[in-house]
C-alpha cells in the first residue's frame, strides 16, 4: 500500500497534529524533509514471496544454550533443540559422547538457567506452565531421566542458583513471600528465607567453603543503584559489602577458591568494568581502560587470572587479566559472539561462538596453547549457507546529532541502483542490545529482499552508562528520534524505498512499534507489534514486584509521575494510527500481559477501525512472553510475520 506524500504535505494541519502528541516542535522541519524526500521517482526492487531458504529448514537448524560444567569437570550439560524442542543433554568431555537426558520434561522456552547438584547426579531447573514464568524447581537424574519436583509455588516465580559444597542445600530466589528474595532450599524440601529486602534481591552464589552467600540488592533511593551483599549461610546475618558509589551497579561474578576474594562487575566509572574484591582487606580493584564495556566472568583456581568478556561494537569475546600486573590478553575470535565462562582445570574455556553468517558452535579454547577446538557444531541440514549475508556494524546520526550504532543486513544480490523495502527492528529491553551474532530472522528477511536494520538506540546497553540511561523517564522520546533517524539513514545511504519501510519489534520493541505508529505514522508503511507494552500503569498493576521495580527504575513513580506515564503510553494515542498494524501476543505473558494488546484492539474498534482491514490481531493460547518457544512455534510466527509484510508491501 502506497500513500500520496504530496497530499500529506499540502495538508497544513498535518504538522500541527504531530505536536499534539509529543513530537518535538524542532522535528517538524525534519519530518517534512523526510516526506518530501519520499516524492522522488523510484525503481523498485521486488519483494520475494519465497527466497532461497525453506523456512521450515532454516528455522529447524538446532541451537544449544547455557553450557554448564559439572563439579568434577568431566561433563558439560546444555540445552539443545535438535529434537524440535529444547531438551537437556550431557556431553562427556573425555570421550565427547553426548547423551539426551530429558524427553519433554524441561522448559520449552529459556527463562531460567539450571545447575548441577553437588554430587553431579542430577540437574536442577525451573519449569513454568506454558510461558507463565511461575516456576517450580525440579531435578532430573542424568542417568535415569527420572524427574522430581522440589518446590510447588504455582503463583510465584522461583529460580535455582547454587548448590552447597556439602550437597545438603541450595540457594534460590523466589517471590513466595512478596518481593524477590533469597532462600535456602534443603534436600528434604524445607525452605528457609535468608533475606527480606523491599527491593529485589538477585544472585545467591555460595562460597567454596560453604559459609557465605553473595547477592545483589538496593537500599538506596536511587533505583539505578545495585550493591553486593554478603549473607552468612547459617542465616545469622546479611549486610552490604560493596558499594563503590550511590547510583552505580555492582554485580557478583565468581568466587576465588579460597573464599577470600571474588570477582565482580561495576559501572561506577561510566562503563562496565571487571574487578576483584578482597574480603579480608575490604578493598577492591577495577581493571580495564574504560574505553568499552567489559564484564567479569571467571577467576582461575590458582587466583592469578581473571577471565572477562569484552563488548565492542556489537561483538563479544573473552580476554584474560593478570590480577597481579593488570595486563590484559585478548583472545583471538572473529567478529560475533564468543561467550561463556565455564573453565576446566584453569586451562580449557568452553564458549558458545556465533557470527552473522555462522550458527552457534560449542568450542573448547585452550588458554595454554591459544588453540580452539569445535566440540559441537550446528547441523544446517539442507540450508545452503552460501546465501547467508554478513551483518555490518554501522553508526548513523540521530535527529540531534547523537551517533547511534546499529547492525544492518542487505540482500545478497543488493544493487544500489534499486530502491529496496526495509524493516526496522527495535530490540526489547529497553536496555537490550543487538550483536553481530547469527540472526535467523534477519537472514530470512534479507533473503526475501528486505534491508534489515537492527538499531541500538539510546537506552541500549553495550555503549556505556550515559547512553544506556539516556531514556530514563523518557521512553519513546530520544529512542523514537533514533528509530526515525535510522529509517532516514536507510533511505539516504542504502537507497531504501521510503514508502516501503516497516517497523517491527517485540516486548519493548513492540512498545517501540506502537510509539512509531502513533508518533510518526506517516513514515511507516505498516507496523508489527509483538508482545508489546501499550499502557505503563496497566502493565505495572499486573506485574510481579521485581518487574514493578524495573518499571519504577525506568519511568519513575506510578503515582508521582502519573502524568508522565500517561504521556508515554501509546494506548492513549491510538487514534493517530493511520497505517496497517499487526498485533501478536501470548495469552500467558507475565511480563507484558496480554491486555496490553487486547486494549489496543478494543480502542481501535471503538474508533471504528475494522479488524482484518485496518489492523490484525493474533493471540496464542499456548505462549508466554514471546512466540518462538520451540521450532514449530518459531515457524508458525515467522510465517505470520512474513505473510503480513508481503501483503502490506506488495498487494
Amino acid at each position: 500500500m502506497v500513500y500520496n506524500c504530496g497530499k500529506i504535505i499540502e495538508n497544513t494541519s498535518f504538522l500541527q497534529k504531530f505536536t499534539s502528541f509529543s513530537i518535538y516542535g524542532s522535528q517538524r522541519t525534519y519530518i517534512a524533509k523526510l516526506l518530501l524526500h519520499d516524492m522522488q521517482s523510484i525503481d523498485l526492487a521486488p519483494i520475494k514471496e519465497k527466497g532461497h531458504f525453506v523456512l521450515e529448514e532454516l528455522a529447524s537448524m538446532p541451537s544449544f544454550y547455557m553450557p554448564t560444567l559439572n563439579h568434577k569437570e568431566d561433563k558439560l550439560a546444555f540445552y539443545w533443540d535438535k529434537t524440535g524442542r529444547i531438551e537437556l543433554f550431557v556431553m562427556d568431555l573425555n570421550t565427547k559422547e553426548i547423551k539426551q537426558v530429558s524427553h519433554g520434561e524441561v522448559p520449552k522456552a529459556l527463562r531460567a538457567g539450571f545447575i548441577w547438584s553437588r554430587d553431579d547426579s542430577t540437574v536442577l531447573f525451573a519449569l513454568d506452565n506454558q510461558g507463565d514464568e511461575k516456576h517450580n524447581i525440579h531435578e532430573i537424574d542424568v542417568e535415569t531421566g527420572e524427574v522430581r519436583i522440589l518446590t510447588n509455588t504455582p503463583e510465584h516465580q522461583e529460580y535455582i542458583v547454587d548448590s552447597s559444597p556439602d550437597g545438603n542445600w541450595y540457594t534460590l530466589v523466589s517471590t513466595r513471600n512478596g518481593q524477590l528474595n533469597l532462600f535456602k532450599l534443603y534436600k528434604d524440601g524445607k525452605v528457609e528465607q535468608l533475606t527480606a529486602h523491599e527491593n529485589p534481591a538477585f544472585g545467591g552464589s555460595i562460597s567454596p567453603d560453604g559459609k557465605l552467600i553473595t547477592y545483589s540488592s538496593n537500599e538506596e533511593q536511587n533505583l539505578k543503584n545495585s550493591d553486593i551483599y554478603l549473607a552468612k549461610s547459617d542465616g545469622s546475618s546479611a549486610e552490604r559489602l560493596l558499594q563503590i558509589k550511590v547510583g552505580s551497579s555492582e554485580s557478583f561474578a565468581d568466587w576465588a577458591k579460597n573464599s577470600k576474594m571474588f570477582a565482580f562487575t561495576s559501572d561506577a566509572n561510566g562503563v562496565s568494568q571487571p574487578g576483584i574484591y578482597d574480603i579480608e582487606k575490604g578493598e577492591y580493584r577495577l581493571f580495564g581502560d574504560q574505553k568499552h564495556d567489559e564484564y567479569a566472568a571467571k577467576l582461575t583456581k590458582d587466583g592469578k587470572s581473571l577471565i572477562v568478556l569484552e563488548n565492542v561494537d556489537g561483538s563479544v569475546s573473552p580476554a584474560v587479566y593478570n590480577i597481579e600486573t593488570g595486563e590484559k590478553r585478548s583472545l583471538d575470535f572473529p567478529k560475533g559472539i564468543a561467550a561463556g565462562s565455564e573453565l576446566r582445570g584453569d586451562r580449557y574455556l568452553y564458549l558458545t561462538v556465533t557470527t552473522p553468517t555462522s550458527p552457534s558452535q560449542l568450542v573448547e579454547y585452550d588458554l595454554q596453547n591459544d588453540t580452539t577446538t569445535v566440540i559441537l557444531e550446528t547441523d544446517t541440514g539442507n540450508v545452503d549457507s552460501s546465501f547467508f549475508v554478513d551483518g555490518e556494524h554501522i553508526w548513523y546520526k540521530s535527529l540531534d546529532g547523537t551517533d547511534i550504532p546499529a547492525i544492518v543486513y542487505k540482500p545478497n544480490d543488493y544493487d544500489k541502483s534499486l530502491k529496496y523495502p526495509a524493516i526496522v527492528l527495535p530490540h526489547g529491553g529497553p536496555t537490550g542490545q543487538y550483536f553481530l551474532n547469527f540472526s535467523m530472522m534477519a537472514q530470512y528477511l534479507a533473503d526475501l529482499g528486505y534491508v534489515v536494520l537492527l538499531p541500538n538506540v539510546r537506552g541500549s546497553t553495550g555503549y556505556g552508562v550515559e547512553f544506556r540511561d539516556a531514556c530514563l523517564k523518557a521512553w519513546g522520546d530520544k529512542d523514537h528520534e533514533d528509530w526515525v533517524a535510522g529509517r532516514q539513514w536507510l533511505v539516504d545511504e542504502l537507497n531504501v524505498d521510503p514508502n516501503r519501510i516497516v517497523v517491527f519489534g517485540g516486548s519493548y520493541g513492540g512498545y517501540a512499534t506502537l510509539v512509531c505508529m502513533t508518533k510518526s505514522p506517516e513514515l511507516w508503511a505498516a507496523g508489527c507489534a509483538w508482545v508489546p507494552v501499550s499502557h505503563l500503569k496497566n502493565m505495572y498493576e499486573q506485574s510481579q514486584p521485581h518487574f514493578q521495580y524495573f518499571l519504577r527504575e525506568q519511568m519513575g513513580d506510578p503515582v508521582k509521575d502519573a502524568d508522565l506515564w500517561e504521556a508515554h503510553s501509546p494506548l492513549n494515542f491510538v487514534e493517530n494510527i493511520t497505517k496497517p498494524l499487526l498485533l501478536v501476543h501470548g495469552k500467558n505473558d507475565p511480563r507484558c500481559p496480554v491486555d496490553e494488546s487486547r486494549n489496543v484492539v478494543k480502542r481501535l474498534k471503538e474508533l471504528g477501525r475494522v479488524e482484518g482491514q485496518d489492523f490484525e490481531y493474533v493471540e496464542y493460547q499456548d505462549e508466554g512472553h514471546g512466540a518462538m518457544s520451540d521450532i514449530q512455534s518459531r515457524i508458525r510466527s515467522i510465517k505470520l510475520f512474513q505473510d503480513y509484510f508481503y501483503r502490506k508491501l506488495v498487494n
